[in-house]
């Protein structure tokens, strides 16, 4: 019987030697958007966008059209189910619009059209933006622009902080609704 219990013992010893095993692993919280600093932080965007001026009057009246089959720079379509019945239930895609345009926009901000009209708020909000709607996918880097023509900067300025404007008010929409 001693000789069963010896054998007992040096059999179970390691077993009661070992570190007790680690938890199972919690699941990590499924991050977030936080829609209503998303919804101020746009606002702010839309602000600052009214604020900025263009240096030559006449490029205030100017309205070109065009059509860029590409989509690009990107812009909010009906695709991109951005409406308020498709938010409730699934925002990914409109989010990923948000973000490929913001990204775009913030590029063009750093680059080479703004070097004499520099937007430092504007990249600042915008940035923000980016941090809040990308919790789930990291922070991309920077994308530089292609350099343009100087002659061009003045009119590319101009094109770029119109439809910057018009992207900001449809993104503050969304927003909005996701934040109610």
């Amino acid at each position: 019987m001693a000789l069963l219990r010896r054998l007992c013992l040096c059999l179970c010893l390691p077993l009661l030697l070992q570190p007790p095993a680690a938890p199972a692993p919690t699941p990590a919280p499924v991050s977030r958007t936080d829609w209503a600093a998303c919804r101020i932080l746009s606002r702010d965007l839309s602000r600052l966008l009214a604020t900025v001026k263009e240096p030559h009057p006449v490029l205030e009246e100017m309205q070109l059209s065009e059509e860029d089959p590409q989509n690009w720079p990107p812009r909010i379509r009906c695709s991109d189910a951005c409406d308020p019945p498709t938010l409730d239930t699934n925002n990914t895609r409109c989010l990923h619009r948000i973000i490929q345009a913001l990204q775009h926009y913030r590029d063009l901000l750093g680059s080479d059209i703004f070097r004499d009209q520099p937007q430092p708020q504007l990249e600042t909000t915008m940035d923000q933006l980016l941090g809040l709607v990308q919790v789930r996918h990291g922070h991309p880097p920077r994308h530089p622009m292609a350099p343009s023509a100087t002659w061009s900067h003045q009119l590319l300025r101009h094109l770029a902080l119109k439809r910057l404007r018009s992207f900001a008010a449809l993104m503050s929409r969304v927003f909005t609704h996701s934040a109610s």
